[in-house]
């Protein structure tokens, strides 16, 4: 059963240097509030892994988290790039970023490989694109049954899964909805994992389209009011579109973000 538990005793259990982890969440509940707690707690040489990489991997790889960075998407959204993602790419600062780029179709499907405890899935992918000849998890598989030629891709399993949701109860059985992505198969493809939640409640309602996730595959929950911001967490809060523009401005340029850094010490 799941151990509820304050945010940094939770990030202390589940994240460790040198670990394999996903901080998953698609336009909302994304978990900055425990990507945040990572920073302080100063862990490093982080394999981070997202399908969409966004402000939230900007500031982990500009605090100097990140060794590699395994994704299918990069950017900072409606807004533009990742300035201290780019930064560790060119300059290698703070540290050089090793980069494992997928679609997002072999992304989900390397999660869901991961999640059904299988070594590979196969789909009808990467045909045309470059991206098999830059990458080991990525390789050429014929159908025995037609004769085929398919593209298979690697489970992605993670040492540890990080996600945020609206509600848990006090079992640890964790509740989202509204647009969810890939938090389900992150967790399930994870050993550890960690839901920070918006609030805990004695009994999860139903709710049309709910993702529920067992307190048997969760090992931590915090709850987090707001742990979502600056992204949004659907019937809870709505998205800060003004610091996406304004963090823009502070990625750019290495002091800004040195002192936005110290202002989440």
């Amino acid at each position: 059963m799941a151990t509820i538990a304050p945010l940094a005793e939770a990030v202390a259990q589940v994240v460790r240097d040198g670990d394999t982890v996903a901080f998953e969440g698609f336009t909302h509940l994304i978990p900055f509030a425990a990507g945040h707690e990572v920073i302080r707690q100063g862990r490093r040489d982080l394999t981070l892994v997202r399908m969409t990489p966004d402000v939230l991997y900007d500031q982990l790889i500009g605090a100097g988290c990140a060794r590699k960075l395994v994704f299918s998407w990069g950017g900072n959204p409606g807004v533009g790039s990742l300035h201290r993602f780019r930064d560790a790419v060119r300059n290698g600062w703070p540290r050089p970023l090793e980069l494992e780029e997928h679609s997002h179709a072999g992304m989900a499907n390397r999660y869901v490989a991961a999640a059904s405890g299988l070594p590979f899935a196969v789909l009808r992918g990467y045909t045309g694109t470059d991206l098999p000849a830059h990458t080991a998890n990525v390789a050429s598989v014929t159908c025995p049954f037609t004769g085929e030629v398919l593209t298979a891709v690697a489970a992605l399993r993670l040492d540890a899964a990080v996600v945020h949701a609206q509600r848990a109860d006090r079992h640890g059985n964790v509740q989202l909805w509204g647009i969810t992505g890939v938090q389900k198969e992150a967790v399930l493809a994870a050993t550890r994992s960690l839901v920070t939640v918006e609030e805990v409640v004695d009994e999860l309602e139903p709710r049309p389209g709910a993702v529920v996730l067992p307190s048997w595959v969760v090992d931590y929950v915090a709850e987090v009011p707001g742990g979502a911001h600056p992204s949004y967490a659907h019937d809870y809060s709505v998205r800060d579109n003004d610091f996406y523009v304004a963090w823009d401005e502070i990625s750019r340029d290495r002091e800004k973000f040195a002192q936005w850094l110290e202002g989440i010490a």
